[in-house]
């Protein structure tokens, strides 16, 4: 089993060659270099140019890049898209994406302007009809072509939309995020949770991830640096966790137990689906301790 760890995923303005630069020594899994939200309007070209400039002078070593592009429907949509073909990310990320069509749409695009093979498609789940519609939109994943690979929660949109009230439990917000990381598994893709908006808040912000590693998310988009830290603790595998995991694969690899469903490890009960629950937690634990070294 091969993983790529997404434990943090870190949005920067890509209008700021600083922080571009920066990106090179920071311990986040992945960067999006955001030419939407984080970029005002005259600055979009611009912010395009640096963007494309920084991934082809390339330094990011193993952290996943992903461009974050503006919606088709503005007017730096397209050029967005193009050039980012071009650059060559591992990921385009594409926002205010509503229904099931724009991913074979997105995906025949990248496609026919050459985008390598590899190159995912990520798409925001920030609107009341993305979420109406989470089912069809993961299971355009498996059509033909698709390059759809993750799901980023846009939390601070649909909060926006809805008129919900975030407080710190985000009760408003539990339905959309159980709603897309349930879409997620189904066709088998990556979620990542929404922002924590307050990051000199360590405490709310760690709360906040271990709550979303509570409902299955693979890791959480952040707005800044200081968070990746506490971000990639919450969503690493405790070493106690992947200790247990290593031996319950060992229990059910031993020829003695050939045929067996149920077993005894450390004193609980293990299923086979423990089993596969286990090689996963072993997986990541393993590409994680790669990304370190």
């Amino acid at each position: 089993m091969s993983l790529r760890p997404r434990r943090s995923v870190l949005y920067m303005p890509g209008s700021n060659a600083r922080v571009l630069e920066k990106a090179k020594t920071l311990a986040a899994d992945a960067i999006i270099m955001d030419l939407e939200d984080a970029v005002a309007p005259d600055a979009k070209d611009q912010a395009r140019d640096l963007v494309c400039a920084a991934l082809k002078t390339g330094g990011y070593g193993t952290r996943e890049i992903i461009i974050r592009i503006n919606a088709l429907s503005t007017p730096w949509g397209e050029r967005d898209l193009s050039a980012a073909i071009a650059a060559g990310p591992d990921a385009i990320l594409v926002p205010k994406v509503d229904e099931a069509s724009e991913i074979d749409t997105l995906s025949q695009i990248m496609t026919r302007q050459g985008a390598a093979p590899g190159m995912k498609l990520w798409v925001m789940m920030e609107t009341p009809l993305a979420i109406l519609n989470a089912g069809a939109i993961a299971a355009a994943a498996q059509h033909s072509g698709s390059r759809l690979s993750c799901f980023i929660m846009g939390t601070n949109d649909l909060i926006k939309d809805t008129r919900a009230i975030m407080t710190p439990d985000r009760l408003a917000a539990l339905h959309w995020l159980s709603t897309c990381q349930t879409a997620a598994r189904a066709y088998g893709i990556d979620i990542i949770d929404g922002v924590y908006n307050d990051f000199k808040d360590e405490d709310g912000f760690r709360a906040q991830c271990e709550q979303g590693r509570t409902l299955g998310m693979d890791g959480k988009t952040l707005i800044h640096p200081g968070q990746i830290a506490s971000c990639n603790e919450v969503f690493s595998p405790a070493a106690e966790e992947v200790d247990l995991a290593r031996k319950i694969i060992k229990a059910f690899d031993d020829p003695a137990n050939a045929g067996q469903g149920v077993l005894t490890v450390d004193g609980r009960m293990v299923e086979l689906l423990h089993a596969d629950m286990a090689r996963r937690t072993v997986a990541i634990a393993d590409a994680i301790a790669a990304l370190q070294s």
